[in-house]
């Protein structure tokens, strides 16, 4: 990142398309497809961004484009946690299509209407929204729309993902459990970096080939995978040889699966994981208590997650 020239300018990397718009996540954040409870994302039609925690609250921009109409919405109170008060939609029409708008929201806008903003230059401050679960972290949501219909919660353009996974059999391997060391932990949630081989995510079977997870698991319901070619429908996910879900709507390189039947545990206590698609660098696992502060975990410590049958 930077701040001269014309302002906050970071190095971003395209991650998704929609209509000849083209998505972008900063080179060292993460995204998701599918970690998420809302509509948008189970419809693959909605992608959050998560810029690296070293910004601060600053939310760099996912797109190219004018800045259209800025929205300022009452949000719910967060429910265990300090939330803001306030949510704002940011529509920005694509300078790629103009017949496409983009939805972002979860940003206090810093640019005003008129304004071009190029991908990664600043576009506003990160808020915890209440739409938030407790351990969600500030993100940047983004839905390609129709201009004609730009903010509704259904509506918007399916999504493609075009970053590839470049060499993951080379890099990853499908592990026989989940183990590696604390090195973040709060009330809220804990973060492992695993051992084994896992480069871009926490690996899974897919069908008996390699991919990547990603969803808020088992309390979303539902996950997502990433995978090299297109999946086939019914085709089961096993995370630790532990089989979790079937295929029930597959993408290019993407599926989506019901969870079935399984549950995690950490030291008796039941657990769930929140995992996300990291463009570079090893991946971090999100381990979310039941509730806050129900996870006494310390840095530098080992753990071991189980995958279990219910």
């Amino acid at each position: 990142a930077s701040l001269k020239g014309d302002g906050f300018t970071m190095k971003v990397i395209p991650v998704a398309e929609s209509g000849g718009v083209t998505v972008y996540c900063p080179s060292d954040g993460r995204f998701s497809f599918f970690n998420s409870p809302y509509i948008a994302h189970r419809t693959q039609r909605g992608v959050d961004i998560y810029p690296p925690k070293r910004l601060g609250d600053v939310a760099p921009s996912p797109v190219l484009g004018k800045v259209a109409g800025i929205r300022k919405v009452k949000c719910p109170r967060g429910k265990g946690f300090k939330s803001s008060e306030f949510d704002y939609v940011i529509l920005i029409r694509s300078v790629e299509n103009p017949k496409r708008m983009i939805k972002i929201l979860h940003v206090e806008p810093t640019v005003d209407l008129g304004r071009l903003v190029k991908p990664g230059q600043e576009l506003g401050t990160l808020l915890r929204s209440g739409y938030f679960d407790f351990w969600t972290d500030p993100h940047i949501h983004v839905e390609v729309r129709n201009p004609k219909d730009p903010i509704r919660a259904r509506g918007g353009f399916k999504l493609e993902r075009t970053f590839l996974l470049d060499n993951l059999e080379d890099s990853a391997e499908i592990l026989q459990e989940l183990r590696g060391v604390v090195v973040e932990t709060k009330r809220e949630y804990s973060l492992v970096l695993l051992e084994g081989r896992c480069r871009y995510g926490l690996p899974v079977e897919v069908d008996g080939s390699l991919g990547v997870f990603d969803g808020g698991v088992p309390h979303y319901g539902w996950f997502g995978v990433y995978t090299t070619r297109k999946p086939s429908l019914g085709g089961v996910v096993k995370l630790c040889g532990v089989p979790i879900g079937a295929l029930e709507k597959t993408s290019n390189r993407m599926g989506l699966a019901k969870c079935s039947g399984f549950h995690f545990l950490l030291r008796g206590v039941r657990v769930g994981l929140s995992l996300y698609l990291y463009p570079s660098g090893k991946p971090l696992v999100k381990v979310v208590p039941p509730k806050p502060g129900a996870l006494n975990l310390e840095e530098s410590e080992e753990v071991r997650v189980a995958v279990v049958t219910s």
